[in-house]
């Protein structure tokens, strides 16, 4: 299992990437479980009124969640390059350059994990 943290102006999103082997969360709209990749992240996007207040970039925004992301790849690879697409067009959506998104990757023990992902 590997967690994916994009962090730009002054906050992070994380997602989880559950690799061959592991047990992926199982949820209506989640990949085929014959999927050896599973990159599973929460979406969001800039609303004008509503939403959950957060700062980015010395600013207050509001936003909005859409349910997680749950998408199926054939390898490691793939897997990453598209959880790093998603993290970027995460941020690009609240106005945050997607070069300014730093990226990282933290391989985790499946049992270390507590069912949440920080």
């Amino acid at each position: 299992m590997r967690l994916i943290r994009g962090r730009a102006g002054g906050t992070a999103l994380t997602g989880t990437l559950y690799e061959r082997g592991e047990d992926a969360p199982s949820f209506s709209g989640a990949p085929d479980e014959d999927a050896p990749y599973v990159w599973v992240c929460d979406s969001f996007y800039e609303v004008e009124s509503g939403g959950q207040r957060q700062r980015i970039d010395g600013k207050t925004v509001n936003v909005a969640f859409e349910s997680p992301v749950a998408h199926g790849f054939e390898t490691r690879e793939r897997a990453i390059a598209g959880a790093r697409d998603h993290l970027r067009t995460q941020f690009a959506r609240l106005g945050v350059s997607e070069a300014d998104v730093a990226i990282e990757v933290v391989e985790q023990e499946p049992d270390a994990h507590s069912g949440s992902v920080p």
